[in-house]
Order: structure tokens, then C-alpha cells, then sequence
């Protein structure tokens, strides 16, 4: 009988699905009935070799409501860290933030800086419907990957903020509309794109997937030592 997720630890989890193939993930979810997990393809790692697994702390962001008499009051220059705090303090060793931009569509949310922060509260990184700021600075954290829409060097303060932390949210769909994401799900992503994986449903879907992992490793052993594709096929059955 197959072992609970309640069994291992957050970071013993996250180490497994870390070297989970997003498209074997796919095959895998699609298999169990779940072929819509596929956040829209232009979420996606900005530096493409990079992958990125982790359990969801979710956010849910959109145009600032407040008026300038308002920002001024809160701070000299406008800005606040507020919600951005309330969003570490959820987080946790081997958490990834998803952010719902709620449809604002040019501003850099999160950046370099606030990007340390989060990684030095658990993070592994970030899934940003939207942009994200400093490209340059984000390539060199290390241990943390960004999946986005790309970069902006439009300033979020002032024009966005977090309305909502911790509940269920909704990242645009590849196949359906919208992908649900909760917080506690499973958020894989690479260079093919990024999958949700259902709380209720991943540690299935991380022993099937563990076990395409092994099989697709074989096959590749076996076409380097010179093996023919359809020997290989017939032993392995990947393609």
C-alpha cells in the first residue's frame, strides 16, 4: 500500500518531485484524468534550464484602489511592504508563491530583493501570472526560479498591490480557461511550462510519475549503448 504524503516531510517531497519531468508529469496526470493542470504556456521559467517544484502559498493581486492622498499618507515615496509581509509569513521550506496578477498586465510584481526575501522564508520561487522585475538579479539567487510572463521594469507600487493571501486562486488554463491552484498543492514547472498538481491527489501522481522517470531513464541508457529505437520501445515503452 502506497505511502501518504503525511509520511514525509515537506522538503523530502519536494526533493522527489524536483527531478519530475513537466511533460512525464503531464503524461502522468492525463493518465489519472486530470489533463487540464497546464497553466497557460507563457508561464514559464525565465531562465529555461532552470525547474522548479514546491507546495503553493497563493496571492491574489490587482490595480490599486487607493487614491494619492491615501499612498502619501501610508509612506513618503508610496509604497508599502505590507502585504508583501503578510505573504513570507506564510511561507515556508520548500513553498512555492503562485500569484494571481488579477489581470493587470504591465507592472513588475515582486523583483530581485523582494525575491531574497521570500527565498530566505522557505521559498524554492515564484509562478507570476504577469512580470516580474530585474532580470539580471534574479538569475543569480540561487536555488530559485522564477516562472512568469517575462520581466517589466515598471514599478508595482502604486499600481498594484495583494488583496488576498492563502486562498484558493486561478491561473489561466492551456486546455481549459483556468487552472485552480490552492494553497498546498503541488506547483511543478520547467522548461516546458508549469502543471498544478491537486493536494488530494499528488502522491499518486508522484509514484507514477517516479516510475515514467524510471523507465524513460532506461530507455535513454539503452539507445546510448546502441540499442535500436524499437528494441528499446518494446523494453521500455516510451516515445
Amino acid at each position: 500500500m502506497a505511502k501518504s504524503e503525511q509520511e514525509f516531510s515537506i522538503l523530502e517531497l519536494q526533493a522527489r518531485w524536483d527531478k519530475i519531468r513537466i511533460a512525464n508529469l503531464y503524461d502522468t496526470l492525463d493518465r489519472m484524468g486530470y489533463p487540464n493542470q497546464c497553466v497557460d504556456l507563457g508561464i514559464r521559467p525565465l531562465f529555461p534550464h532552470q525547474h522548479l517544484a514546491g507546495k503553493a502559498v497563493t496571492c491574489r493581486g490587482g490595480r490599486d484602489p487607493r487614491t494619492r492622498e491615501e499612498m502619501q499618507a501610508e509612506s513618503a515615496d508610496g509604497k508599502t511592504t505590507a502585504t508583501f509581509v503578510s505573504v513570507t509569513d506564510l511561507c515556508f521550506p520548500g513553498c512555492v508563491v503562485v500569484v494571481d496578477g488579477g489581470g493587470e498586465p504591465w507592472t513588475g510584481k515582486f523583483g530581485e530583493m523582494t525575491s531574497w526575501n521570500l527565498k530566505q522564508h522557505g521559498a524554492m520561487g515564484i509562478v507570476i501570472d504577469g512580470y516580474i522585475r530585474d532580470l539580471l538579479g534574479l538569475e543569480v539567487i540561487p536555488n530559485y526560479t522564477v516562472c512568469a510572463r517575462g520581466t517589466s521594469p515598471i514599478e508595482s507600487a502604486k499600481r498594484w498591490r495583494i488583496n488576498a493571501t492563502n486562498i484558493p486562486i486561478a491561473l489561466p488554463g492551456t486546455l481549459t480557461s483556468q487552472v485552480r491552484v490552492s494553497p498546498g498543492d503541488w506547483v511543478i514547472g520547467g522548461p516546458d511550462g508549469v502543471i498544478v498538481v491537486p493536494e488530494e491527489i499528488s502522491m499518486e501522481a508522484l509514484i507514477k510519475a517516479e516510475e515514467i522517470e524510471k523507465r524513460e531513464q532506461g530507455m535513454r541508457e539503452d539507445l546510448a549503448r546502441g540499442m535500436s529505437f524499437a528494441d528499446a520501445y518494446k523494453k521500455w515503452g516510451r516515445a
